[in-house]
């Protein structure tokens, strides 16, 4: 189950920095590179399978101390850049507790089998008929 985007607001933590790129000199001034620190550990809106799955997936996402980190700087402003990696987490969480079916292996129907082997005696026939007439008897 995702969670509410409350409820995460509520678990993460942000940090803010300056970044670099367009701005002028508001690059100087503003913080506005935010960085989101997710703790899978201890939130407790999953359950254990989840987060065993969670892990495992995001496995080379996490840093040593089991924490996610999702970086924004693409805007100018602070709160876009909040609100993009809160997007961006629930996104990479949606796609992490996807799990896919399994596929059940279909028998091949007779029809179709039957219609192969009868194209194959056809095609064969008429690679027979092209071969000159001293090779149709096998001499």
């Amino acid at each position: 189950m995702i969670p509410t985007r409350e409820e995460i607001l509520k678990t993460v933590t942000f940090k803010t920095s300056r970044s670099g790129g367009k701005g002028g000199q508001n690059v100087n001034k503003v913080s506005s590179k935010v960085e989101l620190i997710f703790n899978l550990a201890t939130v407790e809106f999953f359950t254990d399978d989840e987060k065993l799955l969670l892990t495992s997936k995001l496995e080379n996402r996490l840093d040593g101390e089991g924490l996610l980190h999702i970086v924004s700087q693409e805007d100018r402003s602070q709160l876009l850049n909040k609100e993009k990696t809160v997007a961006k987490l629930i996104a990479l969480l949606k796609r992490s507790l996807h799990v896919e079916k399994k596929r059940k292996p279909t028998k091949i129907p007779k029809s179709v089998i039957e219609k192969r082997l009868k194209t194959k005696l056809v095609i064969s026939n008429r690679k027979k008929t092209r071969k000159p007439p001293n090779q149709l008897n096998g001499e």
